[in-house]
């Protein structure tokens, strides 16, 4: 199939590899503007840029894919259909009915499950056991189109935000493979969404990082790892801020001591009272160094028992 393919971040990059691979026709890649990075402030190209670039595909960043000049320049390109995947604007009508077999999307939730900016981090968070990618045949909601086809993902216990990022870019990549030889060959089967039974996946902000010592243990270890690795997880000791990149919550109950006091201090781990259970911390990061194994800030940072960590 002739395809425009939009997309941004690197969760996106995967899907257009794919599509380059199982032979189809990809005419234009369409992307964010490329942003300035790094101290020297030079100027980015996004993932997906970068990848179309590397495969001679032509490549088109507008500022506001909503201007009419837009429809004018990708009408040039006669597709037989649009992949969307983490595009990063929303998609007027005209672009929406461009091509002949629309605009389809790769969601990372099993829709219509955690619709939203941030599906992958938030079902972490939320305790989910299993997720998934979805294809879908887009229109003017949000995450709100004719489902296409699921692939479900197991999150495991030590799960990520970045380890299943990973995970739902290459079943995402395959689904939609999978989708476009359905819709070639006449044989896709599309399905309504109901309501969602699930909060919508909010966008992230470094502010939700901000860890509450009074949330049960269970709850803020799904916040560390849906929040590794950005924008983190952390709390504040000695009047600096301490991200928490690798944890494990103990027990129930709350004990003797308030929420947010260090219980106990080991070798390699410190306990934390939370207000439901011990939160064990094994991997961490101060201001000025890297992240590092809690073993190694033990034997370089005094921390005693009876250590307060506060939100502020």
């Amino acid at each position: 199939m002739r395809i425009i393919f939009m997309g941004t971040p690197d969760f996106s990059v995967g899907t257009l590899e794919a599509l380059v691979d199982a032979g189809h026709d990809v005419c234009l890649a369409v992307t964010q503007p490329d942003k300035p990075k790094g101290r020297g402030k030079e100027m980015q190209p996004t993932p997906v840029k970068a990848a179309a670039l590397r495969h001679g595909i032509p490549v088109y960043q507008p500022k506001k894919i909503r201007d009419p000049e837009c429809v004018e320049e990708l009408k040039k390109y006669n597709a037989d259909v649009m992949v969307v995947i983490a595009f990063g604007q929303i998609l007027p009508r005209p672009i929406l009915e461009l091509t002949p077999y629309g605009c389809i999307n790769v969601h990372a939730s099993l829709l219509p499950r955690y619709r939203g900016a941030a599906p992958i981090q938030w079902a972490i968070i939320e305790g989910e056991r299993v997720t998934g990618v979805t294809t879908m045949q887009m229109d003017e909601g949000l995450d709100t189109g004719d489902m296409i086809m699921k692939a479900e993902v197991p999150i495991a216990d030590d799960e990520t935000g970045e380890s299943l990022h990973d995970k739902l870019a290459e079943a995402g990549a395959a689904l939609c493979v999978k989708t476009l030889e359905a819709l070639e060959n006449k044989t896709a089967v599309f399905e309504k969404q109901g309501e969602s039974p699930t909060a919508y996946a909010k966008m992230l902000d470094k502010s939700m990082g901000n860890i509450d010592w009074q949330d049960p243990a269970v709850r803020i270890e799904r916040l560390v790892r849906g929040l590794n690795s950005w924008p983190s997880a952390y709390t504040h000791w000695n009047g600096k801020v301490m991200k928490i990149w690798r944890a494990k919550a103990e027990g129930t109950g709350t004990g003797s001591r308030q929420p947010g006091t260090v219980t106990a201090v080991g070798k390699n781990e410190f306990s934390v009272q939370t207000g439901d259970g011990i939160l064990k911390v094994y991997e961490l990061q101060i201001p000025g160094k890297k992240r590092m194994e809690t073993g190694a800030f033990l034997r370089g940072y005094a921390l005693e028992e009876g250590t307060v960590f506060t939100r502020e």
